[in-house]
């Protein structure tokens, strides 16, 4: 069954698209990422406009982010204090952000950019991670036993001013990384159409030494209310939401997350981030081979959605 998609001016399969939706609300209940950077990517393969399909994307993401907060929220995995300084970071970058993609539309780039933004974070981030959770997982199983962080352990964040203590993550650490880290996040959300978890996590898991079970729910906390207000500023300055796609996806979205959160409680820390690592290098190979490909057709005549409106 097919409908049509007003913003993106094309009809698409009804079952298919909540299917993407529903697998990628799995993995964001799972990882505590927005799966944004899943979704954007197979929208795009699937002919999505890539301008409609960041600024949809967006909206699924708050849905599915929602329902993976408030199961994450019931299991006391939520920093609430830690969140919310993410969160004004967030803001800042989200506005931002909406003006950079106006701006790249005018020019006629934005579909560039948004590749070679995906490749690049996408291939640096699952590299780090993949690592890690490797050599966390070989240690593991070789009887060495894996340290953890001891409250008397620090490095180069703990020497930063504005310093909070954060009662749930066990933290005394600066304001300034969860701002810097929370601004690039909500840059990225606009830009590229993610919750940021996939830079949002492993920041807070490697630089401010957040727990892991933290950090899962407090992402989600903070991706709510910057992919939220992204969505809206998509839809009001750049008229890029495609409200029947952003909804068919947030349908699957909600059921996928919950099924999400109970298989991550299943796997531990250094598996699931290895899964994560794994997902993110396949994306980032497969767009990068989007760029180098030479395309099946040279020339094509269609609406121009990278330029100004």
């Amino acid at each position: 069954m097919h409908f049509y998609l007003p913003i993106a001016q094309m009809s698409a399969n009804v079952f298919v698209l909540l299917a993407m939706g529903g697998a990628v609300g799995f993995l964001s209940g799972m990882f505590g990422v927005g799966g944004g950077f899943l979704m954007t990517p197979v929208l795009i393969f699937s002919g999505i406009p890539p301008v409609v399909a960041v600024g949809s994307v967006t909206a699924q993401i708050v849905a599915s982010s929602v329902t993976g907060a408030i199961a994450q929220w019931q299991r006391n995995n939520v920093d609430i204090k830690m969140g919310t300084v993410l969160l004004i970071g967030g803001l800042t970058g989200s506005l931002g952000g909406v003006q950079f993609v106006n701006w790249l539309r005018a020019i006629g780039q934005f579909d560039f950019a948004v590749s070679v933004s995906y490749v690049t974070f996408l291939g640096i981030i699952g590299s780090l991670m993949l690592v890690e959770s490797l050599n966390t997982i070989r240690k593991s199983r070789s009887g060495v036993v894996v340290g953890s962080r001891r409250s008397g352990q620090h490095n180069w964040v703990h020497g930063l001013p504005l310093k909070i203590r954060f009662h749930r993550s066990k933290l005394y650490i600066s304001a300034i990384p969860p701002l810097l880290i929370g601004a690039l996040v909500g840059l990225l959300t606009a830009l590229m159409g993610v919750g940021g978890g996939f830079i949002m996590v492993p920041a807070m898991i490697y630089l401010l030494r957040v727990p892991t079970n933290v950090v899962v729910g407090t992402s989600l906390f903070q991706i709510v209310f910057v992919a939220g207000l992204t969505t809206i500023l998509q839809a009001t300055h750049n008229q890029t939401v495609d409200i029947v796609l952003a909804m068919l996806l947030m349908l699957g979205g909600v059921i996928g997350t919950q099924l999400g959160v109970v298989a991550g409680e299943k796997l531990k820390g250094e598996q699931l981030r290895f899964l994560l690592a794994a997902l993110v290098l396949l994306v980032c190979l497969r767009i990068a081979w989007g760029l180098i490909a030479m395309p099946n057709e040279l020339y094509s005549i269609g609406p121009a959605y990278g330029g100004g409106r």
